[in-house]
């Protein structure tokens, strides 16, 4: 007796479990078809292409390929001869690499994680349900028939005993179908539980889908780039302004910076004899104009001959805007200290050991630039821009501190320094920088056809700039000057402390007396307008 109520028992045990694990799948598949329809809804709305069509159509109805067809428009109305228009031409191709490696990934994702979830969402996990809902129609109608089968079993009416034998078969028969049902519920119940880490796999496939999808994307932005960027470098109209001097001179393939060369030719012409050169500023909306103009790399200006003040504000804001000075950050102590030596003599030699020190093209550009100064100053009689105050408008747009702070507080930290650096320089151009310069050394700028300012002495002929006249008068030799390599200085008295400065010209010696620093005049500028000109203030340009 015993053994038999175990077995029973163990069969009532094995039901039971059984009915907890397809209670615990059924509770399960609800979940699973609605966490899966609301992801395939979500993957749907993340596809820029057309659901189900074929991948030409796909292809030519992305949004990237519709830009990289805009662009590539674009740069074709454009020309090589824009930079825009290259630009485009080029981001133009790999936006439509973009959009062929998107199509791909799109078709993929449909085909293989899309397409599977909607499959289980909406075909699978409803079948297992609709044979849920088929299960429980079809015990119902056991139960009923179960039910007729005993009623007509106990009953003492002869008719209903007559069909007491048809209402067994029909119980019988929709047992067998209850059964049937479960039997096959059961097995797509384990089906569904045994597949569910095919299922979870897709999930995997969509991060691996889009890993792969953004490698390949990364791998044409990386390939576009360098061509995109070469373009980039060798397009030459660049902006001159607030831009580092090598690299300026580097991508113009110039010697001498333009707006220092184009404001130099244009100052030779018309303002070596303007009063308060530097000093007097221009309007500000010319001078924007030109320094627009000059960013173009643009040599028709000649419009802003008769603005000399424009021209001279245009070439102290070029000075002031690079991004370090032309005398460097890194020499800006050695000026200091060489400034400040006592001794005349030896601080002419420091200042020039310093000089000595600059890159090539900086040397370069400040030879440039002080030889123009110097032969400016010649004419401050006129003009009344003499070395010193030469150096005191424009000094601190040659040389500031690597510092923080204002404008202001920068100007104010620099400009004794800077005055007793600069002025020494100018007065002494030629000893600084023995070479002749051709101003003019692009041969980019031709003489205006307007005629030039008057000169005040008509005796004076203005000489061409950068030519080889010889300072002994004599308009056809050249001038053959030879230096020694370091300068030899000697102090001398007279009247009072003078800097004498050796030169060797011609294998004769020549002594050129020059006042020191120190000891020059303040500037004057008592010609000069009062209503145009403010009071001298070694000021760096904003």
């Amino acid at each position: 007796m015993y053994p038999l109520q175990s077995q029973l028992a163990c069969f009532v045990c094995a039901d039971f479990i059984t009915f907890c694990v397809h209670i615990q799948i059924e509770r399960r598949l609800e979940l699973v078809r609605l966490v899966s329809h609301n992801t395939h809804k979500r993957l749907v709305s993340c596809l820029q292409g057309q659901l189900g069509t074929d991948t030409e159509k796909r292809h030519k109805k992305l949004p990237l390929t519709m830009l990289s067809q805009a662009m590539q428009e674009g740069g074709s109305q454009l020309g090589d001869e824009s930079l825009i228009g290259k630009m485009m031409d080029v981001c133009g191709e790999a936006e439509s690499r973009l959009a062929a490696e998107l199509m791909h990934y799109e078709v993929q994702i449909e085909r293989d994680i899309m397409d599977p979830l909607n499959q289980l969402a909406e075909v699978e996990i409803p079948n297992i349900l609709k044979q849920r809902k088929q299960l429980a129609k079809l015990v119902l109608d056991y139960d009923s028939a179960k039910t007729r089968w005993y009623q007509a079993t106990k009953s003492n009416n002869q008719a209903m005993a007559a069909k007491t034998d048809s209402l067994k078969d029909e119980m019988d028969e929709a047992l067998n179908k209850v059964e049937i049902c479960k039997d096959q519920l059961a097995a797509d119940l384990y089906n569904f539980g045994s597949k569910e880490g095919d299922h979870a796999r897709y999930f995997v496939m969509l991060l691996e889908a889009q890993a792969d999808y953004h490698r390949r994307s990364l791998a044409a932005l990386e390939a576009a780039i360098p061509t995109i960027q070469l373009q980039q470098d060798c397009w030459m109209e660049k902006p001159a302004f607030g831009m580092a001097l090598e690299e300026h001179l580097k991508r113009s393939n110039r010697e001498i910076a333009l707006p220092l060369e184009a404001c130099v030719m244009m100052l030779l012409e018309t303002g070596m004899k303007e009063e308060g050169l530097f000093r007097i500023a221009a309007g500000a909306s010319k001078l924007k104009k030109l320094k627009a103009a000059l960013d173009c790399s643009t040599s028709q200006l000649e419009e802003f001959y008769s603005d000399p003040h424009a021209v001279a504000g245009a070439l102290k804001s070029y000075l002031r805007e690079l991004p370090e000075p032309l005398m460097t950050f890194g020499l800006y102590d050695e000026w200091t200290q060489a400034s400040n030596v006592s001794d005349p003599d030896k601080r002419l030699q420091a200042l020039w050991v310093t000089c000595d020190h600059l890159p090539k093209t900086h040397k370069a550009n400040l030879r440039y630039l002080v030889k123009f100064l110097a032969k400016l100053a010649q004419n401050s009689e006129v003009n009344k821009m003499t070395p010193s105050n030469i150096a005191i408008v424009l000094g601190p747009n040659l040389l500031w501190a690597k510092t923080e702070g204002t404008l202001a507080e920068m100007a104010a930290a620099t400009s004794v320094h800077v005055v007793a650096i600069i002025e020494p320089i100018i007065q002494h151009a030629d000893w600084f920088f023995p070479e002749e310069v051709d101003f003019n050394v692009s041969g980019m700028f031709a003489m205006p056809t307007h005629s030039a300012t008057p000169d005040p002495d008509p005796v004076l002929d203005r000489k061409r700039p950068g030519s080889l006249v010889g300072q002994d008068g004599d308009s056809h030799t050249p001038r053959k000057d030879r230096y020694l390599p370091r300068p030899n200085l000697s102090l001398q008295e007279s009247r009072g402390p003078v800097v004498s400065a050796l030169y060797v010209v011609a294998n004769e010696s020549i002594t050129v007396t020059e006042t020191p620093t120190e000891d020059l005049p303040s500037p004057d500028f008592k010609a000069v307008s009062q209503s145009n000109v403010a009071p001298i203030n070694p000021v760096i340009d904003q």
